[in-house]
């Protein structure tokens, strides 16, 4: 890239940027839960086809993507999830293509009462956008999106094919991502702007979601004695899996990636229901667990151990160990990504490129970063060898109360991307 288009650039993302904030409110305010991405998702494809891209919007099929490497199970069907893609094509094709992708699903915003504002009403306060998925990762997609238009208002465009993807279901499962996999969506790196405070991402925990089912013996509670408690029953097997969370953080059992890290796997109950009625032993109880696991670790043996693990603590139960838990397996089942340990030219060619681009915006070294969360990264880099890079805004409080994203950060980020992609695929007149 020649030296003086630098400034070009930058000052490109600046003229845009309240357009862009705008851009971010107006996505902010769709409630895309899981389930409910369609608003959002037509919205991202209106912006993608005004600004000239061919855009392909496809309802996921599960037959399509089951019995690839990656897949996740799902309770249900997929009626409601749709995949979103605009596709930049570039006349000459001198450069190296690229994957831009980010998730519009965001996670439940909790107890409306405990939120300073409504969720999806987007606040402006003090340099930060507030607003359920503002951080997580809504502001990742305007920047991916006003880093190309940054690079068209100065009348460049990349000289490479440039894929941008607004996928569901990173929040639970990834098969969002995986569908575009299945699709036919290659290129030679893929960008996705997490928000993890303008550091690029090294390594990520891969992630097993499953529920625990337990059936108990009703009574009326006056003769609670002779019955069984379904709920309280799910107290030791609880704590049976704490064990398991114990021996995987244990300095002998990490990956290297993160053997300074303080306590990289963590368990999550995430759930629990069970029972009918205040006055009868509850009959059944179901709880969601949430485990990671390292880059690396066997998810099959991961799972056979989890599993014997409740097995065990059930049979030294008196009324378990005739009423064994059932163990039903449902979103993540994610396998951790390591970008450090590939050792391709075009991953040292692409993190040298972001490198760049990255000090050349804030005059500082990128730092490097284990994360002890998953995203869509592995998809590309474990079952497309294609290396991805994750890096994103600095956000607060994501999947909490007030969540929140940093004005300036996104200027940065998506300064920062537009080099980058001027880097990385080259560029060629509009």
């Amino acid at each position: 890239m020649e030296q003086d288009l630098s400034p070009r650039i930058l000052g490109a993302v600046d003229a845009l940027f309240d357009r862009e904030i705008a851009f971010l409110a107006a996505l902010t305010a769709y409630p895309s839960t899981r389930g409910n991405e369609q608003g959002a998702q037509a919205f991202m494809a209106s912006e993608l086809a005004a600004r000239g891209m061919e855009v392909d919007e496809w309802r996921i099929e599960l037959d399509a993507i089951r019995d690839l490497p990656g897949f996740s199970p799902v309770i249900g069907d997929y009626e409601d999830a749709r995949n979103v893609v605009g596709t930049h094509r570039s006349r000459s094709r001198k450069g190296r293509s690229l994957i831009l992708n980010g998730h519009i699903d965001v996670v439940p915003a909790g107890p409306l009462d405990m939120w300073d504002n409504p969720p999806f009403a987007p606040v402006l306060d003090d340099g930060w956008l507030y607003g359920r998925g503002a951080g997580d990762m809504k502001a990742g997609l305007a920047s991916n999106l006003f880093a190309l238009d940054a690079l068209r208002h100065i009348g460049l465009a990349p000289a490479a094919d440039v894929f941008f993807q607004s996928v569901v279901e990173e929040e639970c499962t990834g098969n969002g991502a995986l569908a575009c996999l299945q699709r036919g969506y290659r290129a030679d790196a893929a960008l996705i702007p997490e928000p993890f405070e303008e550091a690029l991402v090294t390594a990520q925990l891969g992630v097993i979601w499953f529920q625990v089912h337990l059936k108990g013996l009703p009574t009326h509670v006056a003769y609670a004695g002779s019955g069984a408690n379904a709920i309280e029953a799910a107290i030791p097997l609880i704590a049976a899996l704490h064990e398991v969370e114990e021996r995987w953080n244990a300095p002998a059992c990490r990956h290297g990636d993160y053997a300074h890290v303080h306590h990289p796997i963590n368990l999550n109950i995430g759930r629990i229901e069970g029972g009918d009625w205040a006055s009868s032993v509850p009959a059944w109880c179901v709880f969601d667990v949430r485990i990671a696991v390292y880059p690396g670790q066997d998810l099959a043996a991961a799972r056979a151990e989890l599993e014997a693990a409740l097995s065990d603590a059930a049979r030294a139960n008196d009324f378990l160990r005739n009423a064994l838990p059932e163990i039903v397996y449902h979103g993540f089942l994610a396998e951790g990504y390591a970008l450090s340990e590939d050792r391709s030219s075009t991953a040292q060619a692409a993190i040298g490129t972001l490198d760049a681009a990255h000090a050349m915006v804030t005059g500082q070294a990128l730092e490097r970063r284990a994360i002890t969360a998953t995203t869509d990264a592995r998809f590309f880099g474990l079952y497309a060898d294609t290396p991805a890079l994750v890096y994103g805004p600095r956000a607060e409080a994501i999947h909490g109360f007030n969540e929140r994203v940093e004005l300036e950060s996104i200027r940065r980020i998506t300064q920062a991307t537009a080099l980058f992609i001027a880097g990385w695929c080259g560029l060629e007149p509009v």
